[in-house]
């Protein structure tokens, strides 16, 4: 895993969460300390922190957030590809156990962008929040 602000502005964390002010947050106040140990509160916090997992090329905090059901043997974030941005457009809760995402990611690769669009489903077992898939739109 490479150091944990990214090279970010002044270790702003990589997923773009603002505060009330429209502030960054830091890493450590924002998905830092979800990639630590404390649980994601919510389906978007959870995809956010698995962005930055991207972005940091964590392959061990995207398995363990994956639900075991759809997880595969292994992830590797492709380390040519440079995630540049997010965008959450929706968060939607469907029962206390099951919300939904909808985001884009911008990324670039060879100095060529693109960018990721996906509904991803989540599922919430034994107080914990977990990826199970998603449709890339």
């Amino acid at each position: 895993m490479r150091d944990p602000t990214g090279g970010f502005a002044k270790g702003d964390c990589p997923c773009g969460r603002s505060d009330a002010r429209g502030r960054a947050l830091a890493f450590a106040a924002c998905c830092g300390r979800f990639i630590g140990e404390a649980p994601a509160p919510d389906a978007e916090s959870l995809m956010r922190s698995r962005y930055t997992a991207y972005v940091l090329g964590d392959e061990s905090y995207l398995l363990a957030t994956w639900h075991p059901s759809t997880r595969p043997a292994q992830v590797r974030p492709d380390p040519a590809s440079k995630w540049i941005g997010l965008e959450v457009r929706e968060h939607v809760v469907t029962d206390p156990s099951h919300a939904e995402v909808e985001f884009v990611a911008r990324y670039r690769v060879q100095g060529r962008g693109g960018r990721l669009q996906e509904r991803s489903r989540f599922v919430r077992e034994e107080g914990r929040w977990y990826y199970l898939d998603g449709q890339v739109g």
